[in-house]
């Protein structure tokens, strides 16, 4: 290997030892005959000397270096010097004497400091994402979220679920929003469309009998974007058969007691506070309240939102629409529920909320055709429409479907909360901006006149 040890690695009882580090130039000051560098690489910090008389190569190559120089320097460990011990990290009371420096790779100034005191727009960090990635608090941020990825699975491993991935490329069946669609080639004139979420496979894979099913996946919707909202985002997805929504509150307790402490370091009380829609409506005239009487950071607030309604009333269109989505059941789940007004109808479905943001959202499904078809029905999808959009999930459910419900957790807006951070942008690895751009790349962009006629598409001049 390169190196012997990280840049956050060496302590007080390295002190003798000889050390390969390798990383970036985070910081070079000449004091004439010694000239110091701070290297850093995702570990830490770690300061070297370099003196004349030790190698004056490596000493002559020191004073040519500059912020974000990628370096391997080899030398001895030892103690700092009286009054320039720094507490404030870990390898603050060593330092190496250099013995030899060679340069892997010069870097231009960079646009920025790779520090995090801020003051740099967004469009510019995005833009170089890759310099912006370095702060320590970015890294600090991305090193969370693998490990809540890891506490996840193995959350829900021990639970006895199976892990799944379901298709990117599918069939557009709109759940609210707008899909994002790809052309076909081998089929011009007909699209595929990127998941909202994977609804209609998860269900599927109930009939299917799998019984417990997770995935953390990627879901598509072209919608308009805020701080935390992307076009494309993570989740955790859930689904369970033979179940009720009790089962569905006891795993999630389970899961987020276990991946906070094990991410944070926090035990947090079970079982959380339960809230009916109507009353988080009337006194906080909000479905997902921030219930936190000192936020002073009662740091964590969670709350599950209950009994909401299964309707909503689409003044524009006049029409009523889905509070949630067409395979929410009815509470109870039976066809008599339909015999009411259609406002008073509640749905088997929950919301979990921490600290006034929806983090998760689940329900119990409907698993009877008839029920699937009536509600189609309400909502305006006539039986012609209902077969073409959902005519699979349809056929499924007559081939003895089990009750099955679940659940899915926005684990970017989760990440955001954990970290504190103001925007789920932070807590991504290469998002968009609020206009749906990577600045980075340069995404959206035109594409090769070929490549719209082999997919049988031809645009219209603007």
């Amino acid at each position: 290997m390169l190196r012997t040890h990280t840049c956050g690695e060496l302590s007080e009882k390295d002190i003798g030892k000889k050390a390969v580090l390798c990383g970036w130039v985070h910081s070079r000051r000449d004091h004439g005959k010694l000239i110091f560098i701070d290297i850093r690489d995702r570990e830490g910090l770690t300061q070297v000397v370099f003196h004349p008389k030790v190698n004056a190569e490596a000493h002559k190559q020191a004073g040519e270096l500059r912020s974000e120089y990628v370096v391997r320097v080899s030398g001895t460990v030892g103690k700092r010097p009286e009054g320039t011990i720094n507490n404030n990290i870990p390898t603050g009371v060593i330092e190496i004497a250099a013995e030899d420096l060679i340069i892997l790779n010069p870097s231009e100034t960079p646009p920025f400091e790779i520090n995090d005191e801020g003051g740099v727009q967004e469009e510019v960090r995005l833009k170089y994402r890759y310099l912006d990635l370095r702060r320590p608090s970015l890294q600090k941020n991305f090193r969370l979220r693998s490990r809540l990825y890891s506490a996840m699975r193995n959350y829900m491993n021990s639970q006895g679920f199976i892990e799944f991935e379901t298709p990117i490329l599918t069939k557009s069946t709109p759940e609210g929003a707008r899909d994002f669609l790809v052309p076909s080639r081998l089929a011009q004139g007909e699209f595929y469309a990127l998941p909202q979420s994977p609804q209609l496979f998860k269900q599927i894979l109930m009939v299917s009998g799998f019984e417990k099913y997770y995935q953390i996946a990627k879901c598509f919707r072209d919608e308009d974007l805020r701080a935390d909202r992307q076009p494309e985002f993570t989740q955790l997805d859930v689904e369970m058969s033979f179940i009720d929504e009790e089962d569905i509150f006891k795993l999630t307790e389970g899961l987020m007691k276990h991946i906070v402490k094990e991410t944070l370091g926090i035990d947090i009380p079970t079982p959380f506070k339960r809230m009916s829609y109507d009353e988080a409506m009337k006194n906080y005239n909000s479905d997902k309240p921030d219930i936190r009487k000192d936020k002073a950071k009662e740091p964590l607030s969670f709350l599950w939102v209950v009994d909401f309604p299964l309707f909503r009333y689409n003044d524009e269109e006049k029409r009523w629409d889905m509070e949630h989505h067409p395979f929410t059941s009815p509470r109870p789940n039976s066809l008599e529920e339909f015999k009411k007004p259609l406002d008073q109808i509640r749905a088997n479905a929950y919301d979990l909320v921490i600290n006034g943001s929806e983090i998760a959202s689940g329900s119990i499904r409907i698993h009877d055709s008839r029920m699937q078809e009536k509600i189609f029905e309400l909502i305006g999808i006539k039986s012609e429409e209902a077969k073409e959009r959902f005519g699979f999930l349809l056929e499924a459910f007559r081939f003895g479907a089990p009750p099955h419900g679940g659940i899915a957790f926005g684990i970017d807006r989760l990440m955001a909360i954990f970290t504190n951070s103001e925007s789920i942008r932070d807590v991504i690895a290469f998002p968009k901006t609020q206009k749906g751009i990577c600045p980075m790349t340069d995404a959206p962009s035109p594409v090769a006149e070929k490549q719209l006629r082999e997919l049988g598409i031809k645009l219209n001049k603007r």
